[in-house]
């Protein structure tokens, strides 16, 4: 695993990464540093841990919006529809699971990230 050293919001955090992935950890970095310093410039919100948080579900509502137009656009699709013989559409229980493994991995990597700042929960 390498380390990488980023910037977010002015702070720097040391994250670990798998090799080969550098790209777009820090791709994920820029749209952390990108919706932070956004919350941030609006005025209202101040705290660090308050401004991830906010953050990070901001952007997970977006990464929920596009799944859920995804599969509207397959369900929709007719070779969706044959390759899931029986069923209408995807049941929203089979995506519960992998929706709360994305992110309760984001909530850990953001509580490495702040570690001296504090806890998010």
């Amino acid at each position: 695993m390498k380390q990488l050293e980023v910037q977010i919001m002015q702070q720097s955090y040391l994250l670990g990464c798998p090799e080969g992935r550098e790209a777009r950890l820090l791709e994920a970095v820029e749209r952390v540093d990108t919706a932070m310093t956004a919350i941030r410039d609006a005025g209202k919100v101040r705290a660090r841990e308050r401004i991830a948080v906010l953050a990070a579900l901001n952007l997970a509502f977006d990464l929920a919006d596009r799944e859920a137009e995804e599969l509207e656009r397959a369900a929709a699709s007719p070779a969706a529809q044959q390759s899931l013989p029986g069923t209408d559409s995807l049941l929203p229980a089979q995506l519960s699971g992998n929706d709360s493994e994305r992110l309760e991995a984001l909530v850990k990597r953001l509580d490495d990230a702040l570690g001296a700042d504090g806890r998010l929960f």
